[in-house]
């Protein structure tokens, strides 16, 4: 099943978290390596005022099930010093799950696909630069859905690319 994962940073050592992550969340049996976005530097959403955000999409295979990918993603979170004390607040990592195939999933642990992802140009811009053809359960084609969106708060930063595993 294909697997879209979220990345966003805005402290520490931004691009230095999302590589790591990026190594974390590979570097396990159970979700192979798809594709990448490039890095983009994105105005914050929502919360207390904080810096920018580094963002990226990562795509892979997965043959693990719903709550024991989000179960890695969080502990990647853990890995990088996450701690979850401000809604929307800053943070070192945050690590999505997007979607899951075409899974529609609503349980109090996982939302899939993720319930705000839709209306989330730092999601969908990158997820549309790694697989042009994405599209969103239940909303449709990530092109379309972007049409809608104010873009201008996202920034690719071409200097910056995340090595994929190996």
């Amino acid at each position: 099943m294909k697997a879209v994962i979220a990345l966003g940073s805005n402290l520490g050592r931004r691009f230095d978290t999302l590589q790591g992550a990026v190594d974390a969340l590979f570097d396990a049996p159970g979700l192979r390596f798809v594709a990448v976005s490039p890095v983009y530097e994105t105005d914050p959403v929502g919360g207390p005022e904080q810096g920018p955000y580094l963002n990226a999409v990562v795509i892979g295979e997965t043959t693990l099930d719903p709550h024991t990918l989000l179960e890695r993603a969080q502990g990647v979170e853990r890995a990088f010093g996450r701690e979850r004390r401000e809604h929307w607040g800053p943070r070192t990592l945050d690590v999505d799950l997007i979607a899951l195939g075409d899974l529609v999933l609503g349980d109090p642990e996982l939302t899939l696909p993720h319930p705000r992802a839709h209306e989330r140009a730092f999601v969908l811009v990158p997820w549309s630069a790694a697989d042009p053809e994405a599209a969103l359960p239940g909303y449709g084609p990530v092109a379309g859905l972007l049409a809608g969106l104010d873009t201008s708060g996202v920034r690719e930063r071409a200097e910056r690319t995340l090595q994929v595993p190996m």
